[in-house]
């Protein structure tokens, strides 16, 4: 299980989404994880462990 993101990061995901793009940023964190298609500017509000099942890596990580 991957845990460490943060706001900021560029996660890919497991699927693309019908954009065709399966880069997105994330812009929430908590119970939730709110991502922003990087493809369309789509926005989405995952569960945590929905997310975590989706995610496939972290691609840029954010200054801390």
């Amino acid at each position: 299980m991957i845990n460490d993101y943060s706001v900021g990061d560029t996660a890919q995901m497991k699927k693309p989404h019908p954009c065709g793009s399966s880069l997105w940023e994330i812009i929430r964190t908590g119970a939730d994880i709110k991502i922003r298609c990087l493809g369309c500017s789509h926005i989405v509000m995952l569960p945590r462990n929905e997310f975590n099942k989706k995610l496939k890596s972290i691609i840029k990580k954010t200054a801390d």
